[in-house]
């Protein structure tokens, strides 16, 4: 019996992936939910599974490939698996001793000959899994390891419980590109597979193709510039108050809940609020029409080897701070691993991206389509700023509001923005939902 592989099914907004490196080759053992072949989408990389024990027949699209949800890419024969079983079962059970059991000299070499072949590839089979799991990574590093034939006991692991993660590896190659790139004209010249390039000059240049993700991004962001009245207007606020707060109660809050307490929960809580005064922020365009929502899921944008995703916070009004810090702290590692699901990252009706982990002063944020606005907070920075009539220094942040003009006037925008400072600057209106 055949069983086909195919591609999951993917979201409504995905309308197909590209198939990466096939983990094993035609004629191969596999195992039932060993992974065979990643998938990258244009938000995220799935793994593909084995749905039954057996040898992989035949593998139908090659890599690169770009396949549609649900097709067919290779054929798994149960058979082989389960024909080898009986047999083994059959050889256990007469102690190798065919003719007490009624099989001839000929059908016991037969089946010994089947034997010997299936306990082969099960070897094999182990000794890739074992290898696996000494080295403590996923299918997507091992991938990466391969193709850029490393071994795992060169990286530093800062994954959890000890494993590598893609970070861990592309920071290794990093920095050996980094030693070499003195060599690397030399090393480049007549080499026809690395997409380089030299100048008369000595000069060096490398083609390197956009990944999916990296062309849907391009994408989003020119349709939403092309699409939209974008408009961003700009406040600053006053971080002593929640500073103070969470140097007050971050290790007790951390005792508590079994999570660090950052500045994130605080601005999602602020903006939940917000958006309840001011609904037409929450809202998006769809042809016509204004479509408001009843609920508030929060998109919070993080970095990943792939580029930036936006993982989506659901029911924000309904978490406290210390589950708002929870899931973004699992977004985070899903993230780092590339282990985001199209569920994380499908939806949303605000988003909230943070430039100031990176050093950023102030930016425009652009939109995230379909939603109308989105909150960018920046580095906290200590500026001399007039309190009650005197120049005193505080910890300052530059927060923008991107928004669709077409939908949301500058005066809720204004007001959006000015709603966010005044709760962030005391945090008990917060509490208080004043």
């Amino acid at each position: 019996m055949k069983v086909e592989v195919k591609v999951p099914v993917l979201a409504e907004s995905v309308a197909e992936a590209t198939l990466g490196s096939w983990l094993k080759k035609q004629g191969d053992g596999i195992k039932k939910g060993e992974n065979l072949i990643e998938i990258e989408t244009d938000k995220v990389v799935l793994e593909i599974t084995a749905p039954e024990a057996g040898v992989l027949a035949e593998i139908r699209r090659k890599e690169g490939a770009d396949v549609q949800s649900d097709e067919v890419i290779a054929l798994i024969d149960t058979e082989i698996q389960a024909n080898a079983e009986v047999t083994a079962a059959v050889i256990s059970a007469d102690n190798g001793k065919a003719t007490n059991a009624g099989i001839s000299n000929d059908e016991h070499e037969a089946v010994a000959a089947t034997s010997q072949a299936q306990n082969g590839m099960e070897i094999t089979a182990d000794q890739n899994t074992s290898e696996a799991h000494a080295a403590k990574t996923g299918p997507a590093v091992r991938k990466l390891l391969k193709e850029n034939a490393l071994s795992a006991d060169d990286i530093a692991a800062t994954g959890m419980r000890g494993r590598i993660t893609k970070a861990d590896v592309q920071k290794h190659i990093d920095e050996h590109d980094a030693s070499m790139s003195e060599d690397v004209p030399d090393q480049m010249a007549g080499n026809d597979n690395t997409g380089s390039d030299m100048s008369a000059s000595g000069r060096v240049e490398k083609r390197v193709p956009m990944t999916r993700l990296r062309k849907r991004v391009a994408e989003r962001l020119m349709a939403a510039q092309q699409q939209n009245a974008i408009l961003t207007t700009f406040n600053d606020v006053n971080m002593q108050p929640v500073m103070e707060l969470r140097s007050r109660y971050k290790e007790r809050f951390e005792q508590a809940h079994k999570v660090r307490l950052g500045y994130m929960s605080f601005f999602a809580t602020a903006a939940v609020e917000a958006l309840k005064r001011f609904p037409i922020v929450n809202a998006f365009v769809e042809q016509d029409d204004i479509v408001y929502h009843g609920y508030f899921d929060i998109g919070i944008a993080v970095s990943s080897p792939r580029g930036l995703v936006v993982p989506i916070l659901r029911d924000v009004e309904s978490l406290s701070m210390a589950g708002i810090e929870s899931q973004i702290a699992e977004f985070v590692d899903k993230a780092k691993e590339n282990r985001l699901s199209l569920e994380d990252l499908t939806g949303g009706t605000f988003t909230i991206t943070n430039g100031g982990i990176f050093g950023s002063l102030l930016s425009t944020p652009i939109l995230n389509p379909p939603q109308s606005a989105i909150l960018g907070m920046h580095r906290i920075e200590e500026r001399p700023v007039a309190v009650n009539g005197q120049v005193v220094v505080r910890p300052m942040m530059y927060l923008a509001l991107s928004y669709d003009h077409r939908i949301i006037d500058g005066r809720e925008a204004v007001q959006f923005l000015v709603a966010i400072k005044d709760m962030i600057e005391d945090p008990s209106r917060l509490l208080l939902q004043v």
